[in-house]
């Protein structure tokens, strides 16, 4: 006899495989946590130095976590710079459904193209959906990367493994440095 997982159990699988990414990011300093992401991305790829001088502004999430079985969530937290200085704070959440098992983490640093684009990131407008692609981080790639509407999105794996093939958008909260506790 089958038995199927209802959706509230399935939530709380997920939620608790992410546990572990989740708190390791409370725990330890967010700041230092993005300069050492910035380090490694850069590893990555040195022509990402192009992007941080020459874009409005981007945001570096050290740390997202991500879980999912049949449905996925992920979470991260991480700081908002303007030419090269910080200015706040962000959370990236999604919730997606599709074919999908595993849970992974991974470094996220998204370049704004214009003023404009980073304004709307700071005023909570800005949502990435399936129209914007993230670029795995990679010597030489930055060069050949475009902007999609106004930002291009590198990732970088950390540990974890994770097969999906999910719909869903990353949804972005911003906090200013004046407004942190």
């Amino acid at each position: 006899m089958k038995r199927i997982i209802n959706k509230p159990v399935l939530l709380v699988l997920i939620l608790i495989a992410q546990s572990s990414v989740l708190t390791a990011t409370a725990r330890g300093d967010l700041a230092a946590d993005a300069e050492t992401a910035l380090r490694n991305l850069r590893s990555a790829d040195s022509t990402l130095t192009n992007l941080l001088n020459n874009s409005a502004g981007y945001a570096v999430f050290p740390r997202v976590g991500k879980a999912g079985l049949i449905l996925g969530a992920e979470h991260g937290k991480g700081i908002v710079y303007e030419k090269g200085k910080p200015i706040g704070e962000a959370t990236v959440t999604e919730i997606n459904v599709g074919p999908q098992v595993g849970g992974e983490s991974f470094y996220e640093i998204l370049f704004f193209e214009t003023a404009e684009a980073l304004a709307g990131f700071k005023e909570d407008h800005f949502e990435m959906c399936a129209k914007v692609n993230a670029v795995a981080a990679a010597e030489g790639v930055a060069l050949n990367a475009k902007y999609q509407e106004g930002v291009i999105v590198f990732t970088m794996p950390r540990s974890g493994l994770m097969a999906q093939v999910a719909i869903g958008g990353q949804k972005f909260r911003f906090k200013p440095v004046n407004a942190l506790p």
